[in-house]
């Protein structure tokens, strides 16, 4: 498989939640992986100016340790505010995103779900809705949507469109270098029995794997494919 594929995400640590697994199993088919954080990641927190450059820098380093790990060629960041891109114009991010896939040219692109709490992945959802539409000779073929534990789940029945997955991706062979990624973003992680523990990642892969009779598998929802 030689192939691009683009991962669009909001803030570092997004890519291993939502499809960790899935890229390190196309890496090792042979697919070039990028993988994109639009939002700074940390300047919502509430910490004076010098300890939040300290906590950019390290989790920039963690973001590319945990690329690594996974197989990904490249890592790019974005400046948007973090918690705060529903204050940016949908156009600009678009352009920024539509940048993305002129540079890399991908075949397959993931990015949010609609429907999270979270409102820089819905807002990033938008852009790359609007950047991946189906003009004539646009590289993307295929567009895949995931869910992050802690923003998919926790969005309330009737508040946004529901997650309801229709492309699994068998990662039993990869699971363990998505914990290992995981495990770089030791900062960001919870205690069981949070969704975004290490414990609750690993159970909801193998709920996944269940579903569709498989030891561990990541969800999505398929948002378009040419064949």
């Amino acid at each position: 498989m030689n192939r691009s594929i683009l991962i669009l995400v909001a803030h570092p640590d997004d890519e291993v939640l939502g499809c960790g697994g899935t890229i390190a199993k196309l890496t090792d088919e042979g697919a070039t992986a990028h993988v994109a954080f639009l939002a700074d990641g940390v300047f919502s927190r509430m910490y004076n100016a010098e300890p939040q450059l300290d906590e950019l820098t390290s989790r920039r380093a963690a973001a590319q340790k945990a690329c690594d790990i996974l197989g990904v060629k490249s890592v790019s960041f974005g400046d948007f505010p973090d918690n705060r891109m529903d204050t940016i114009a949908v156009l600009e991010i678009t352009k920024a995103v539509e940048t993305l896939i002129t540079e890399h040219q991908p075949e397959m692109v993931f990015t949010h779900h609609a429907g999270d709490v979270n409102i820089d992945h819905r807002r990033l959802h938008e852009a790359v809705v609007t950047a991946c539409r189906p003009q004539h000779n646009h590289p993307v073929k295929t567009l895949l949507c995931f869910e992050v534990p802690s923003s998919t789940e926790w969005q309330l029945p009737g508040s946004a469109p529901a997650f309801a997955p229709n492309w699994f991706v068998d990662i039993s062979e990869t699971l363990g270098r998505k914990l290992s990624a995981l495990e770089a973003y030791a900062t960001e992680l919870r205690n069981w029995p949070h969704p975004r523990s290490r414990q609750g990642v690993e159970h909801l892969a193998h709920w996944r794997g269940a579903t569709v009779g498989v030891n561990a598998a990541e969800a999505f929802m398929l948002g378009r494919q040419l064949t």
